[in-house]
């Protein structure tokens, strides 16, 4: 029982954190910056961009909000209910709760805004957010525990 209070105390300070951080971010550009402005940090290869992204990556189903924010519900749902079948080891809890920040952090924006705030611009790839980082590293970490060694069996 204690460990499974540990452990979901990490999953709500590491989830808390992340949107945190997320959220600041996007305050700090939104408030000292216009959308469009762009700030080269390294010419040509990694630049601040302010844009009110409406869609996801690559602007797809802009303007689809209802769409975003039911998927972020039902994706929180899912994240609740694993969380009392897998196990309560930091290689999951970690990962899950990183992934749940960016998803939160995005919702937060579509319900107060109807838009995302995106500002890290590599250039090569559509311009994202803190969120959108956290969202594919917590994935990446989720996906390398399950595939491998003992990562599907512990869950089995």
């Amino acid at each position: 029982m204690r460990k499974g209070i540990i452990n979901g105390a990490l999953f709500i300070f590491v989830t808390l954190t992340a949107v945190a951080v997320d959220q600041l971010s996007k305050a700090y550009i939104a408030r000292y910056m216009q959308p469009g402005d762009s700030l080269a940090i390294i010419p040509g290869i990694f630049h601040i961009t302010y844009v009110r992204n409406p869609g996801a990556a690559f602007g797809i189903f802009a303007h689809h909000t209802e769409f975003f924010i039911t998927t972020a519900i039902l994706f929180l749902f899912v994240v609740l209910g694993l969380l009392f079948y897998l196990p309560t080891n930091p290689k999951v809890t970690i990962p899950m709760s990183i992934l749940t920040g960016g998803v939160l952090g995005n919702m937060i924006d579509r319900l107060r805004t109807r838009y995302v705030v995106d500002f890290i611009d590599f250039r090569i790839w559509p311009v994202l957010n803190v969120a959108d980082i956290f969202i594919f590293i917590g994935a990446v970490f989720i996906f390398i525990y399950l595939f491998t060694k003992g990562g599907v069996k512990e869950i089995g």
